[in-house]
């Protein structure tokens, strides 16, 4: 079973990386729409925009995720399936991305909008989780069933009969008449008339 789960985690991996970097690719030219269409503004066939545009805007996002990496191990690793874990990475990536490649500084092609470019990484986290993210961790079934709670040991339980009612003060001074309307019990009157004689 587990050997079965690491060769789908194997697989979707991947295919999980791989969707999030078209998702982050798409998010970018859609963002950025004004700015391609000028890059792209001789172009009347459209050829330019997709053999040239988008691969280079793929590698650009798929750079820019190489920091989720990690946190998809970890994620692998301790079975973390929160979206919430998955989005945040992608956009952290993002961010950790642009600043140790210099994109706050640099004032290159697209790289200088760091918002377009950490929500593109949030978007990507979250494809990332709707293809591999939902059912991370190699050694954690996914639909396991919930173990039912294991029972107390009789010692451990309180039996209902062993609590006694309070003795009311005429049954406790041992005369065995009942005080409002509660008759007392045959082994109260035992031990009331033994404790007498």
């Amino acid at each position: 079973m587990i050997i079965g789960r690491l060769l789908m985690r194997f697989l979707l991996v991947p295919l999980g990386g791989g969707v999030a970097i078209c998702v982050a690719t798409l998010f970018v030219m859609v963002a950025q729409w004004n700015r391609m269409s000028e890059l792209t503004a001789n172009d009347y066939s459209g050829l330019a925009s997709f053999f040239v545009m988008v691969p280079v805007l793929a590698v650009g996002s798929g750079v820019m995720l190489w920091p989720a990496t990690l946190g998809a191990v970890l994620a692998e690793i301790f079975a973390i399936r929160s979206w919430m874990y998955h989005a945040s990475n992608g956009g952290l990536s993002a961010a950790v991305s642009l600043v140790s490649i210099g994109g706050f500084e640099k004032n290159y092609g697209l790289s200088n909008a760091p918002l377009i470019a950490v929500g593109a990484g949030i978007v990507a986290g979250f494809a990332y989780w709707l293809v591999a993210g939902w059912s991370a961790g190699f050694w954690k079934p996914v639909f396991a069933q919930p173990q039912a709670a294991t029972p107390l040991p009789a010692s451990a339980a309180i039996a209902p009969a062993a609590i006694a009612p309070p003795k009311a003060e005429n049954e406790i001074a041992g005369d065995g008449r009942p005080k409002d309307g509660v008759a007392p019990l045959a082994s109260d009157t035992a031990i009331s008339d033994s404790t007498i004689r």
